[in-house]
């Protein structure tokens, strides 16, 4: 276990958790062993070579921000910079870059990779094996199914980011992949495996690659109704 003197925890560390910088962990939050919080940028680690140490990344570091009634699973890694609101959970192996904001009551699952400057909002589902990128927002009550890929570069590589807008209330099945620069509209539904290349109206459902428009949502819901036998 390593605890910066300048972290201020007011939650439980388990383990060989490691906690740099001025982290703060909040009430009644649960570190996971071996998760690591407040792990310095990529330019500060190269800039210690061969001198790193927990000990010299404590002082490179600004730390996170972990809210209260919070558990972040073992083996799990938050970035310098990254900001977890009040009831937020973590799967296993999660990885969250810097700059990144999470809202209150979000679940990301075991494997999921946050890849810095994204913004998720409040009691989001996201499941396991999910990538996002730079420069992705996602908005609130919104569910992402496994290993769902969000891209952020239309002509790979290029310098240009162009993220993608999921807004409220949206679902993504699994495997599905958003291409840069889309917008996923309110109550939108992309199915399983669809190809995203193109803007998804609110309220519309898609599947298929590329993704078409196949039926509305109120359409699917009165389908989920009748399948779970509700009236």
């Amino acid at each position: 276990m390593f605890i910066s003197k300048w972290a201020l925890i007011d939650g439980a560390i388990e383990g060989e958790a490691v906690i740099l910088g001025p982290s703060k962990i909040g009430v009644d939050t649960i570190i996971g062993h071996n998760a690591i919080i407040g792990y310095p940028i990529r330019k500060k680690i190269i800039e210690l070579g061969n001198k790193s140490s927990f000990d010299r990344y404590d002082e490179k570091s600004d730390g996170a921000i972990i809210g209260k009634n919070c558990i972040i699973r073992p083996s799990s890694t938050i970035y310098e910079g990254v900001q977890v609101g009040d009831s937020v959970e973590t799967g296993h192996c999660v990885m969250i870059r810097e700059k990144t904001k999470i809202g209150r009551g979000t679940r990301i699952g075991t494997y999921s990779v946050i890849d810095g400057n994204v913004e998720i909002g409040d009691k989001n589902n996201i499941q396991t094996g999910v990538y996002m990128p730079p420069g992705t927002s996602v908005g609130s009550n919104i569910f992402i199914g496994p290993y769902v890929t969000v891209t952020n570069d239309k002509y790979p590589p290029s310098p240009k980011i162009s993220g993608v807008t999921i807004c409220d209330g949206a679902a993504i099945g699994c495997r599905a992949v958003l291409i840069a620069g889309v917008k996923i509209g309110e109550r939108a539904l992309v199915g399983a495996g669809a190809v995203v290349t193109r803007d998804v109206p609110a309220g519309a459902v898609v599947l298929g690659v590329p993704a078409k428009v196949v039926m509305s949502r109120e359409e699917y819901d009165t389908k989920q109704r009748d399948y779970v036998g509700e009236p």
